[in-house]
């Protein structure tokens, strides 16, 4: 007879050991709940495909005004200014005016970064130089018990 005791979750960890000093600073690093919110609602906005092509077109060219903007994406101008809005008051692009036109540019150096990686973590080989090869193999990658600040992986058989 089988108990629902012995049935895990694909989810569950098999050895109910807590590291406390590992939890101890993992949460005296969390983001305040507010900081959260903020960080979902920035990544909710770059997460539309639309979007994220004109940061793209942003981040190739620099600065570009809502005409070319429109017409190096294929987006219309009235969908590229709605996105633009959108972006301006998340502080995620910065606008300057000269004469009747507005040029647009990524805010800082923060969001190129994100752009940066995202378009790198995208297109990068994931089985080189990071052990993917054993754990392919293995078929299971467990999180190695590690000293705070500290990155790898072990495989368990």
């Amino acid at each position: 007879m089988r108990s629902d005791e012995n049935v895990l979750g694909m989810d569950g960890c098999t050895d109910h050991c807590v590291h406390p000093e590992t939890v101890r600073h993992v949460r005296s690093r969390a983001l305040p709940e507010h900081d959260l919110v903020r960080v979902s609602a920035v990544f909710k906005l770059l997460g539309d495909p639309t979007r994220a092509k004109l940061l793209y077109a942003l981040l190739e060219a620099g600065e570009l005004c809502v005409c070319d903007l429109a017409a190096s994406t294929g987006v219309a101008e009235t969908t590229v200014s709605q996105s633009l809005r959108l972006l301006r008051a998340s502080q995620v692009v910065t606008a300057r005016r000269d004469g009747r036109l507005m040029y647009y540019r990524l805010a800082d150096a923060h969001v190129r970064m994100l752009l940066d990686l995202t378009r790198e973590h995208m297109t990068h080989d994931p089985a080189v130089g990071n052990g993917s090869e054993q754990a392919a193999e293995v078929g299971r990658v467990q999180p190695a018990r590690r000293a705070a600040g500290a990155r790898r992986t072990e495989v368990r058989a």
